[in-house]
């Protein structure tokens, strides 16, 4: 079983609580990114409620042709109890775009990439997925995440680019979530499952996932 979940971001140093102007070991490194996301480090740090938000902070780009999905996943992301913010790219590894953490249920940004809608809704559809995963798992208040459709369902390609970017630990919920950030309108659908009590029937859990939610006592 432990094969199927994985808790993201296990291995995060995280920093000693601190309330007012953290201690961070250094920038940009997963210390930063784990004050960011236990919400001790929250200078340069601002939720997003609606496309609007990003407008504001990138005044000078469009978000026309985004807008519409964009808002559907965010709109999701509240019912279920998930919040997004921009986060400064300070926070970040490098070549960290965006960040959703299983524990808190908070999803970050990285400001650095944000400015292009195409960017912004491959980040937005990929880490939305994992909140997805977060839901097919039981419940977003555990820190477990599943897989959500076969993998046989998910174009090898997706899986092969994962591979080469990921721990092989991790292949699984990521290759179908890369998939995930590059397809209009499949984490939209999946979040809205997840909203309206309807994650399993939409979407059949795989033989190991239903094992898992049935010795949880998820389903019957």
């Amino acid at each position: 079983m432990k094969k199927l979940f994985a808790a993201l971001l296990s291995s995060v140093v995280l920093t000693t609580p601190v309330m007012a102007d953290p201690e961070v070991k250094g920038w940009k490194t997963h210390d930063s990114m784990g004050c960011m996301l236990l919400g001790e480090c929250t200078d340069d740090i601002q939720q997003v409620r609606s496309i609007r938000d990003i407008q504001k902070y990138y005044p000078s780009d469009s978000y026309s042709n985004v807008a519409s999905e964009f808002d559907s996943i965010v709109r999701a992301l509240d019912q279920i109890g998930v919040k997004v913010f921009l986060a400064d790219e300070k926070y970040f590894p490098p070549g960290h775009r965006g960040v959703y953490h299983t524990v808190t249920n908070n999803f970050f940004l990285n400001t650095n990439f944000m400015h292009k809608e195409g960017v912004l809704m491959s980040v937005m559809r990929h880490e939305g997925w994992h909140a997805a995963q977060d839901c097919m798992a039981g419940t977003i208040d555990n820190s477990m995440i599943a897989i959500i459709l076969p993998e046989e369902e998910i174009p090898a390609i997706w899986r092969e680019m994962a591979e080469r970017t990921y721990p092989k630990s991790a292949v699984p919920w990521e290759a179908e979530a890369g998939w995930a950030g590059r397809t209009e309108a499949v984490t939209a659908n999946a979040l809205a499952a997840c909203a309206e009590g309807k994650m399993w029937e939409i979407y059949p859990p795989t033989p190991m996932t239903r094992e898992w939610l049935v010795e949880n006592g998820y389903i019957k």
